[in-house]
């Protein structure tokens, strides 16, 4: 298992008492609601294909300042 990392995030008073009401609703604790939004989002940009071109090209652009081995 991976080792957990914790963060810290600063909401504006009304998007926190929105997430308050929000996971009291659905009777889950608000971490779980910030990590399933989380998860949701970055499943979203893997399967966003403008993304996946972004991401290519960085990594082409981060890879040219690797040595070259030959």
């Amino acid at each position: 298992m991976r080792p957990v990392k914790a963060m810290t995030i600063r909401l504006s008073a009304d998007q926190s008492d929105q997430l308050s009401t929000i996971a009291a609703v659905d009777g889950q604790p608000v971490s779980h609601v910030i990590r399933s939004a989380i998860a949701e989002h970055i499943e979203g940009r893997r399967r966003d294909a403008a993304f996946q071109d972004m991401l290519r090209q960085r990594i082409e652009r981060e890879q040219r300042l690797l040595p070259n081995d030959e």
